[in-house]
């Protein structure tokens, strides 16, 4: 009996259209299964070809939903100028009972979408709930991701939508104002997109050497903020200036201090997955900065992988390849 598994390209993922409600509940599943003890995820190893570069293995089990996979992710900052994507790489699925791989997918949808999933997760519990501005400051693919994963989750009347390229803010307004039912704005400033703000999620790449932003004072009291790209826009002194930090996971923000990035953040209270699991508490006051420092998590990739599978073979979308 030969062995198959199922081989989802990047529109066949797009195809299958997993929407984000699914996605922003699977992830808050997730974190749960995560702060309860019962996930299994060590920190990603990876490789380093170029300054701002790289290339990293992801696996994950989450013993609750039977999901078990490695991303093998790449990302290039310098890609943008050769019309290339940032983010690109495979997730490999396997079946926990017997090891065998069941799936291999395009990971650049899955990727974008979890990401914002988890953005909206954390501010779920961390801000408050009347939440009506967002800011966002790169307007590349999370940009535009995570303005939809958090109009899930609040009533947004407004976007306040930053890049330092004019262009991409503008086609941003058009893009996302013909997709959610939200006033998007251009702002010509990083300050006007932050200040102005009750989410703030921060969304360039990820540099080593970053020359950070956004200043101490300028995120206004009872704001949250997301962090997409490590802590490239933020200075030392507006991090320290976060009532209550948290992060997606703590043992992968220790690896990457001891790589060299996060060299300026102070010590965070708590993984995201404590928080979500009431083990410790989210938001304590209307007037707290809060913030969570998310750094991408591969149970984040597998528990959205899991459904899209599942929904792809009952649309009978993708390719069988034999073993």
């Amino acid at each position: 009996m030969s062995e198959t598994l199922l081989y989802l390209s990047r529109a066949d993922v797009e195809k299958v259209d997993l929407p984000m409600s699914d996605i922003i509940d699977a992830v808050e599943a997730m974190f749960r299964e995560k702060g309860e003890g019962r996930t299994e995820m060590p920190p990603k190893p990876g490789i380093h070809p170029s300054r701002d570069g790289f290339i990293h293995a992801m696996p994950a089990y989450v013993p609750a939903v039977a999901a078990a996979g490695l991303k093998w992710v790449s990302a290039y900052p310098e890609n943008k100028d050769r019309g290339l994507p940032y983010v690109s790489g495979l997730i490999t699925m396997n079946d926990p009972s017997n090891g065998l791989p069941t799936a291999v997918l395009d990971c650049t949808w899955v990727t974008a979408m979890r990401t914002a999933a988890a953005t909206a997760v954390a501010a779920k519990h961390l801000a408050r709930p009347e939440s009506r501005v967002m800011g966002i400051l790169g307007c590349g693919v999370q940009g535009r991701s995570n303005a939809e994963a958090l109009a899930c989750q609040f009533d947004l009347d407004l976007i306040l939508a930053y890049d330092h390229r004019a262009s991409n803010s503008d086609r941003y307004v058009e893009e996302v104002s013909a997709k959610l039912d939200v006033t998007v704005e251009r702002v010509d400033s990083a300050r006007e997109a932050v200040h102005g703000a009750d989410l703030v999620v921060t969304a360039g790449p990820i540099l080593k050497q970053p020359t950070p932003t956004i200043e101490a004072g300028w995120l206004q009291e009872g704001a949250f903020a997301c962090p997409l790209d490590f802590d490239s826009y933020w200075t030392g002194e507006a991090l320290a200036a976060i009532d209550k930090l948290a992060t997606d996971d703590q043992a992968q923000l220790g690896y990457y201090r001891e790589m060299g990035y996060f060299s300026e953040t102070p010590a965070v209270y708590a993984d995201l997955g404590e928080i979500v699991a009431g083990s410790k508490p989210g938001r304590g006051s209307p007037n707290e900065r809060t913030m969570s420092i998310n750094l991408g998590l591969a149970l984040e990739d597998v528990v959205t992988a899991l459904p899209i599978i599942e929904r792809a073979r009952a649309m009978g979308i993708g390719t069988e390849l034999s073993l």
